[in-house]
């Protein structure tokens, strides 16, 4: 397993050298953006993802064919390979591995995010209420951890928002190790998944959820040569 931190604010060369490996339909989505700098991040997301995935199948990056399972998560046909992505404020995390579901999700924490508000409508009543017992200078912190958390994991499970965030409690105060709690229906689900908070940027809130154990796990930067 592997995870990448890519910055996606790139020069003007890595880009254009990027924009050549992306498919017919990625270059016509980075042309419809409004704002130049969201269809660069867009180009060298999704070029930078390209260039891992070669690296770990051997088809060349520009060669490389997606399809999206019936929620829009992206999987490369007939590979064992899976992967996960997510980007938050000029900041991309990459994850892959070899055979087992994976998720990732990364974000910016804001302090003014109305986390009482949010909490209430989409976490569990029991998430809800740690949150609101945290002294308030952590309420930002914890808030992100359960937001990304349950993001990774039901990005890993690939079936997205069909799966209702306050149907499954993780952990979520700070310092305490990313946990999934509990699972409904199925309370033995969560004995079948791990989580890994991801120490990847000062100011970021980070995920990681995958099928079965997990080991120790290191973020890497994306070095673009």
């Amino acid at each position: 397993m592997d995870v990448w931190k890519i910055v996606l604010d790139q020069p003007a060369n890595i880009v254009a050298e990027l924009r050549g490996v992306l498919s017919a339909g990625e270059i016509e989505r980075a042309d419809r953006f409004r704002v130049d700098r969201g269809a660069e991040r867009y180009i060298v997301g999704r070029g930078a993802l390209r260039r891992l995935l070669e690296r770990c199948t051997g088809v060349p990056a520009r060669d490389l064919n997606f399809r999206l399972n019936e929620f829009g998560k992206p999987e490369l046909p007939g590979s064992e390979i899976m992967f996960n992505l997510s980007h938050s404020h000029g900041l991309a995390l990459f994850a892959v591995t070899r055979g087992r579901a994976i998720g990732v999700d990364i974000e910016l924490i804001r302090e003014e995010v109305m986390v009482d508000k949010i909490a209430e409508r989409f976490f569990s009543p029991a998430e809800a209420r740690t949150l609101s017992a945290l002294p308030a200078h952590q309420q930002a912190q914890a808030f992100f951890n359960c937001w990304t958390r349950k993001e990774a994991w039901i990005k890993a499970r690939g079936q997205g928002f069909s799966i209702a965030l306050n149907s499954f409690e993780v952990s979520l105060v700070p310092g305490d190790p990313a946990r999934l709690l509990a699972t409904r229906p199925d309370p033995e689900e969560a004995n079948r998944w791990s989580l890994a908070a991801l120490d990847c940027e000062p100011g970021y809130a980070a995920a990681l959820a995958i099928a079965g154990e997990i080991g120790e796990v290191r973020v890497a930067d994306y070095w673009f040569r």
